[in-house]
């Protein structure tokens, strides 16, 4: 069998619900926000029963957006997603598995009546084919993806129609497995370790390079943890490599550079976020207290002024004059637990 049906198999066929996973790689152990709680918890016992993800992957300011979910199968995080846009905001899913399609579409009345209108519609097709749906090139504000993109072989093909498919500001935030090594091939064709989200697991460094060439030149990490191998068969089939579940986002904005340069900018989180009164935090090495100005590099300024973020910041500064490489960028292995210190190839 090719790797795609092993993996509609496993997710259509062996897994019948999130308890038949041998690894936690697809699921999560961080805390949820007070507003993602209160989206999952009007959700259908099914979606969540049939829920195999990994990490948060519901950024925050999704009023009204248009938002894309890769790899939704039965659609657990597009009815949430669909909840937190609202009436005026739209979400697609996009998933291969015809069983889980299935589930997703039968959930949609009763997901309609819960919330009073019906924002969602889901399409079954391969990411690795995104330019072959019927999805509009710059029309989306935010994609989304939870622990699937490790599962398809051609990455950087899902990264470059990612990239297309968003507005110009708009966002890819999402979650999945990546490792501290190149994988041997017979682990990346396992059907087990496949499934379990480790054998596709990109090397780290792999992936920044398939970011960049795709268009998103200064990726941010978000959050990461170390995952625990509790399969002894498993385990000793991966060993020495070492796993890694990681939340991204990645902007579309051109003028982004491939480094952290100084320009002498700052930027003042306004508080006005609702769900994130004290704080917001853009990445894992920036969070902006409310009301408190932050020197930040090129790439972090225009982050946050070109995107849907603007309107709660007050800027200050331009691109006039450069100050060379701003402090604090590295490129060790860069996620919690690694042996080195965390840095998150950025800023600061």
């Amino acid at each position: 069998m090719s790797i795609k049906n092993d993996v509609k198999t496993y997710y259509g066929e062996t897994l019948k619900t999130n308890a038949d996973l041998k690894t936690d790689a697809c699921c999560t152990d961080e805390a949820l926000a007070p507003y993602v709680k209160k989206a999952l918890s009007v959700l259908s016992d099914e979606v969540h029963q049939k829920y195999y993800g990994c990490g948060l992957v519901i950024p925050q300011q999704l009023e009204s957006a248009n938002v894309l979910d890769l790899g939704s199968g039965a659609g657990r995080d597009v009815f949430a997603l669909s909840y937190l846009v609202g009436k005026t905001g739209k979400v697609v899913g996009v998933d291969m598995t015809p069983s889980q399609i299935e589930v997703a579409r039968r959930n949609i009345p009763f997901h309609s009546e819960k919330f009073g209108f019906n924002n969602v519609s889901f399409l079954e097709g391969d990411i690795e084919g995104l330019d072959k749906l019927d999805l509009s090139p710059n029309s989306f504000d935010v994609i989304v993806s939870n622990c699937v993109i490790n599962l398809v072989e051609d990455k950087k093909k899902v990264l470059t129609d990612a990239y297309n498919l968003l507005k110009e500001g708009g966002e890819l935030y999402f979650s999945d497995v990546y490792t501290d090594r190149r994988l041997a091939n017979e682990l990346q064709i396992d059907p087990v370790i496949r499934g379990e989200c480790l054998g596709g697991a990109l090397y780290w460094n792999d992936f920044n390079r398939f970011a960049k060439a795709s268009g998103f030149s200064d990726p941010r990490i978000v959050s990461s943890r170390e995952l625990i191998i509790g399969d002894d068969e498993i385990k000793s089939k991966i060993a020495p490599a070492r796993f890694y579940s990681v939340t991204y986002r990645l902007f579309k904005i051109p003028e982004l550079e491939d480094a952290c340069e100084d320009f002498g900018q700052a930027a003042k989180y306004k508080g006005t976020l609702t769900t994130a009164p004290k704080g917001f935090l853009l990445d894992n090495h920036h969070l902006f207290e409310s009301g408190k100005w932050e020197s930040v590099c090129g790439n972090t300024y225009l982050m946050l002024q070109k995107s849907r973020f603007a309107e709660h910041f007050e800027f200050v500064g331009d691109f006039k004059n450069h100050y060379g490489i701003f402090k604090g960028c590295g490129m060790d292995v860069p996620y919690d637990g690694a042996d080195q210190a965390p840095s998150g190839g950025a800023c600061c």
